[in-house]
């Protein structure tokens, strides 16, 4: 309908919509596919699936095993995305794709940009008797962008609500029960320099993420130091992965059975030694939640058989388990700077290859 007489606008009427999906999303042919791929193929296709040129990675100069961890970290950001309630912590430089990758890529998760931010936003509005659920209740992941500069209404009941929620997934504001499967991510802006497991990386950042026991809950540092920054050139280029459909297979490995069945797989694979006869349950829990992210998205064609293939065990310690205790590793190190009088002794168990 056109305008009408003094009024601004017209109005059109949808009759008819034809959804347009060329694809099936079927997890099984998914598998299928990827066990037609090498390591290194199946990480660009997977690069391209979220619009990125694995081409433009091969920066001038750039040694091989520093092309291959840059890709790897790039990917390491999409383990949220394939496993339930991964906690993770992104320090990088500016320009490294960060906000994109948590806020463009799929509709599952929920970024949230600096400015202020409630425990009602959160996890439960309890206002009016309404009760409304807060965001880990309906996302795969919470990112919390631009950390040096985001505002809690309040600093010391949103750091007590985030503890009990990162460690096992529910917490009680009021009389409420919140429960949720999203992981809570991390991120701020570091200068290069910055970046070093020696040095307080967390020195500028507000006093709620400088709790060691806050931390306690991170699962895996993402060492951002190693993407590149963005440019024309890192936009997708040829054929690629369709990114609405490789998003909907990375929401369907979160399901429970998958999430267990990876995560059998995992605990056939690793054995844990420790000097000291004790391993953390916090530090354990981190390292096989991250090998099982990573085997979702790197060898989502594992099974019995193949983990028993030696070259498959050590492309899974290469790209799984190595990458999952320096993640956590990394969170220690800022643990034992942050809080030493508590953590300076502590060091982590060895996790072998079975």
């Amino acid at each position: 309908m056109p305008p009408e007489p003094k009024k601004k606008n017209g109005r059109f009427t949808l009759l008819e919509f034809k959804n347009f999906r060329p694809y099936q999303v079927d997890l099984d042919s998914y598998r299928q596919a990827r066990a037609e791929y090498e390591i290194e193929e199946w990480i660009d296709v997977l690069l391209g699936a979220i619009d990125y040129n694995p081409d433009s990675f091969a920066r001038q100069g750039a040694a091989p095993q520093d092309v291959e961890l840059a890709k790897h970290t790039m990917l390491t950001r999409l383990l949220p995305f394939v496993e339930p309630r991964v906690n993770l912590i992104e320090l990088a430089p500016q320009q490294t794709g960060k906000s994109y990758i948590f806020g463009k890529i799929g509709k599952y998760g929920w970024l949230v940009g600096g400015g202020s931010m409630s425990r009602a936003q959160m996890f439960a509005d309890l206002r009016d008797g309404n009760h409304r659920k807060g965001l880990v209740t309906f996302n795969d992941f919470v990112a919390i962008d631009e950390i040096k500069s985001i505002n809690f209404n309040d600093d010391k009941e949103m750091g007590g609500v985030l503890k009990g929620y990162m460690e096992d997934g529910r917490v009680k504001v009021g009389s409420t029960q919140v429960e949720g499967d999203a992981g809570i991510i991390f991120l701020g802006n570091i200068d290069v320099d910055d970046m070093s497991d020696g040095r307080d990386m967390f020195r500028e950042l507000p006093e709620i993420f400088r709790d060691s026991a806050l931390l306690q809950r991170v699962h895996g540092f993402i060492p951002g130091r190693y993407i590149p920054s963005l440019s024309i050139e890192v936009a997708a280029k040829g054929w690629a992965l369709n990114a609405e459909y490789f998003t909907e297979i990375m929401h369907m490995l979160r399901d429970k059975r998958e999430t267990l069945r990876y995560r059998g797989l995992v605990e056939r694979l690793v054995r844990v030694e420790s000097a000291t006869g004790e391993t953390s349950n916090r530090e354990k829990e981190a390292v096989f939640r991250l090998c099982s992210a990573y085997m979702k998205l790197f060898f989502p064609h594992a099974d019995e058989t193949l983990i028993e293939d030696v070259r498959f065990k050590n492309e899974f310690k290469r790209y799984c388990l190595n990458p999952a205790v320096k993640m956590q590793n990394t969170v220690l190190r800022q643990m034992q700077i942050i809080n030493p009088n508590e953590f300076k002794s502590k060091s982590m168990a060895t996790y072998l290859v079975r």
